[in-house]
């Protein structure tokens, strides 16, 4: 196993301060390592799962080589060349298991930021005391923009919310988190050769929700309330002006419509199998509120923005792949974890073969698939 920095390398280096995980404590579980602390519901720290990720790899006696960054993979006759920081490795096979969230994308209208603007991204941002003072605009309305925008508030900068599509939920319903009942009503167990659009739901934003002790829903009705300003999508940028797309209580509607959908769908997975008794009465989230003037553009040389984070996700970084199995949009072609090159395979994917994939507790079936295929192929 070769890990190009410490063990938990990108969870000790790349993470907000404040960050905690949106899964509760006992669903983020490794394979041998159930959750057995005193706070089966809180939500872990970066720290904590650090500690996870040390402690599954010292259990597991995984044979881990640190510091050896992967500098290019490349086919061979029988298998594959890799090369490292430290040294070079013959294989027949290799699993890719770098992960979806290597590199910030960042929209192409940051090149026409005026110069005084700073630009932070989800991996520079650290803490509010790190930008300067002044307003910050957060660009992007998934879990990552709608947490820093909540504590950039909270910190008392002015703060504006540039939202696009997203996806809304409480963090509780019913009494149980809502993870629950994603995971009980087994939302996540679908397949992704049962997935409609499968390359839609791999690039779906993660959800709005935060893990705090106080299991509080952080949407933009909680954000608007804390003093957050939200105006559309960012769509160009022209003479020092951000403008904003019209269209945010459109995509404020559909955001609420999915949630409704989705509430109705754990309400009736309760009543056929008997579950409506453990827990409480159906319950529905306010529509959120549109607000009734939203501005169409922001001058970025008057000094009300001083700096700009970009909550607009991540991408895969694959320089280092010299084997044709990329798409146009730079995207790993597999199937379910199968690469599209024989012995090459890949793990830690958003909906690699379930919806659960996404997710540390995810990754063990996952895992068991595509070793078994990896197998096989040897045997062969």
């Amino acid at each position: 196993m070769l890990e190009r920095g410490e063990v938990a390398n990108s969870w000790r280096r790349e993470r907000w301060d404040s960050l905690r995980l949106l899964t509760p404590n006992w669903l983020s579980r490794l394979p041998g390592l159930p959750y057995e602390g005193p706070d089966p519901d809180g939500y872990m720290t970066t720290a904590e799962v650090t500690e996870l990720i040390e402690r599954f790899a010292g259990r597991s006696r995984a044979p881990v080589r640190t510091g050896a960054n992967v500098t290019s993979l490349r086919r061979t006759d029988d298998g594959y060349h890799v090369a490292t920081s430290t040294g070079e490795i013959a294989s027949q096979t290799v699993v890719i298991a770098s992960g979806a969230c290597n590199r910030p994308v960042v929209p192409a209208v940051a090149a026409a930021v005026p110069a005084a603007v700073e630009q932070f991204t989800a991996l520079d941002y650290r803490d509010p005391a790190k930008l300067p003072e002044g307003g910050v605009l957060v660009v992007g309305a998934s879990a990552t923009g709608a947490q820093l925008a909540a504590e950039l508030a909270r910190s008392g900068r002015p703060v504006t919310l540039s939202v696009g599509e997203h996806v809304r939920l409480p963090r509780t319903y019913r009494g149980r988190d809502v993870l629950w009942w994603m995971d009980s009503a087994g939302v996540w167990d679908q397949r992704y050769n049962e997935v409609d659009d499968l390359t839609r739901a791999r690039r779906l934003p993660s959800p709005q929700l935060v893990g705090t002790p106080e299991r509080s829903t952080l949407d933009l009705n909680a954000l608007a309330s804390m003093g957050v300003e939200l105006v559309g999508r960012w769509a160009a940028a022209r003479d020092g002006q951000a403008l904003f797309s019209g269209g945010l209580r459109n995509v404020l509607a559909l955001a609420d419509l999915k949630l409704e959908r989705l509430l109705d769908t754990f309400d009736e997975w309760a009543r056929l199998h008997g579950r409506d008794s453990e827990v409480g009465p159906p319950e529905r989230c306010q529509p959120t509120r549109v607000p009734e003037s939203s501005r169409l553009q922001i001058d970025l040389r008057r000094g009300e923005i001083r700096s700009i984070v970009w909550a607009t996700g991540y991408r895969p970084d694959y320089r280092w792949l010299d084997v044709p199995v990329l798409d146009a949009k730079g995207q790993l072609q597999h199937e379910g974890g199968v690469v599209a090159s024989p012995g090459l395979y890949a793990l830690g994917l958003p909906v690699l073969r379930r919806r659960r994939s996404t997710f540390i507790c995810g990754i063990e079936d996952d895992a068991r698939a595509v070793i078994d295929h990896l197998a096989r192929h040897l045997a062969r």
